[in-house]
């Protein structure tokens, strides 16, 4: 079956890819919009490039579900993550913050085992997103709301660490990345199979998120729908191959297009889409290093692991009919934690009061009536390293190993990128360095850097930082010891 014929067999041709699945649906069967706060749904794809979404400029792609999602909606253009990595960026999603505030931004090494000091955890590590922590799952889950985190997890492993233990009422997923061992999926604390079915991971996602709707229609849900795609390795059904021009990654993408498509139907046979918001963003930047049949960029500079605007520029889109008025771009500097604080004012709470929350309330941009960004500054984190910040359209970069950009080992270890200024309104490719030309801006950005350095804290100059909350850490007396 070619892949323009399976979208438009819909639904029940999906649930066929795997024996046995079925999804519990009538697509005959609406409902009324029920009154109360919003549903939420977080689609959230790992290492997607800013330019692998055809709204965003992709060549040879077909996105035809993210691209309505934007005619219908709002696409950012200067939305970002907080990492250029997984881990800290989900922490960012999670609590509203800078990795660095809650100690998720890198990870001390272990005695005894092959794991380094990392800036993503590794199975063996017994650290996890701190129980004191209140993830919005949380917050949404003390107010009412039926919350599901159904695929990658990767904010810790152990126990206590796990969605369910961080508010989550259901849990369907792989406890981090797809390229780590032991290759486990789970339901809620167990798992039940291992290794897991890579190919049909995607397709049974989807099928649980859409079943969970329909356990939820009538009340308000919070899905997280967290792709294990398109980190590699990547993997897909026989359906999906061979069907899109640029390769298996094409094919990928466009799988998970047709994953939103899907979701995006049923709420719309439900009648729910009017009452729920719907968020398509990606984690960091693409892997750039295997060649041309993996992400892109689009006109930015950089990918995964760095602090250029291909690292944590990402796309996004919000969609929620009848309530976000459609069709508009917006450039205002928007990020990941800003889902944090939004979501709890749309539910009719507020994030916790003795906790501080870096992330901002962006319901005036979304209900058009600003389009100014909540945001005076914004901080370049890689790992604990401060590398740069941006305020306004002017964005600083600090001198870094190019070695940090290209990700590859044949660059000489002593080749730097020299310390820079941007103005990203007329630069976003980051290519001409205004430094000499305008140095008061560059000193003023210095000073944004040293406050986030007493706060938040960078490795690279010995500072932990003075507001950071602490690290979750799992010990057992089996554990190996910490350095």
């Amino acid at each position: 079956m070619r892949r323009r014929d399976f979208f438009k067999v819909g639904l029940g041709a999906a649930s066929m890819l795997l024996a046995g699945g079925c999804v519990r649906t009538n697509t005959h069967q609406t409902t009324v919009r029920r009154s109360g706060p919003p549903n939420f749904i977080i689609i959230y794809t790992d290492d997607q490039g800013y330019g692998d979404v055809g709204c965003y400029g992709a060549e040879y792609l077909n996105t035809p579900n993210w691209d309505r999602m934007a005619a219908e909606g709002i696409r950012f253009t200067d939305f970002y993550s907080t990492a250029p990595v997984c881990t800290p960026a989900r922490a960012s999603l999670m609590t509203g913050c800078y990795p660095a505030r809650v100690s998720m931004d890198h990870f001390p090494a272990l005695l005894n085992t092959p794991v380094p000091h990392d800036r993503v955890l590794f199975p063996p590590q017994p650290f996890g997103l701190h129980t004191n922590e209140i993830t919005l799952a949380r917050l949404l889950q003390n107010h009412g709301y039926n919350t599901a985190c159904i695929g990658k997890w990767h904010l810790g492993h152990e126990a206590p660490f796990l969605p369910n233990r961080h508010g989550f009422d259901y849990f369907f997923g792989t406890p981090y990345s797809n390229d780590m061992q032991p290759s486990v999926l789970m339901r809620n604390s167990q798992v039940i199979e291992e290794p897991f079915d890579q190919d049909n991971i995607t397709v049974r996602y989807t099928r649980e998120t859409i079943n969970f709707i329909d356990l939820h229609r009538d009340s308000p849900f919070f899905i997280y729908l967290s792709h294990n795609m398109p980190h590699l390795p990547l993997h897909l059904p026989e359906q999906f191959r061979n069907q899109s021009q640029r390769g298996i990654y094409g094919d990928v993408i466009e799988m998970l297009d047709w994953s939103t498509g899907q979701i995006l139907d049923h709420i719309r046979t439900l009648g729910l889409a009017e009452n729920t918001l719907v968020v398509f963003t990606s984690d960091n930047g693409p892997v750039r290093r295997f060649g041309e049949d993996r992400g892109r960029v689009g006109p930015l500079r950089g990918g995964k692991g760095n602090t250029f605007e291909g690292g944590m520029r990402v796309p996004a889109i919000f969609w929620w009919p009848g309530t976000i008025p459609g069709g508009r771009v917006l450039s205002s500097l928007t990020t990941i934690m800003d889902l944090y604080p939004t979501f709890a004012h749309l539910a009719g709470t507020q994030p916790p009061t003795h906790l501080k929350i870096d992330g901002k309330d962006i319901r005036p941009l979304l209900f058009a009536q600003t389009d100014v960004s909540p945001y005076d500054v914004f901080f370049y984190y890689r790992g604990g390293e401060l590398l740069g910040v941006r305020s306004g359209p002017w964005k600083l970069n600090l001198e870094m190993p190019l070695q940090y950009e290209f990700m590859v080992a044949d660059v000489p270890s002593d080749a730097v990128s020299p310390e820079s200024l941007y103005n990203l309104e007329d630069d976003i490719g980051e290519t001409k360095n205004l430094i000499s030309h305008y140095p008061e801006i560059a000193e003023t950005l210095h000073r944004w850097l040293n406050e986030a350095r007493k706060s938040l804290g960078d490795t690279r100059r010995g500072l932990s930082g003075a507001e950071r909350r602490p690290l979750g850490v799992y010990i057992t007396d089996s554990r190996a010891g910490l350095q």
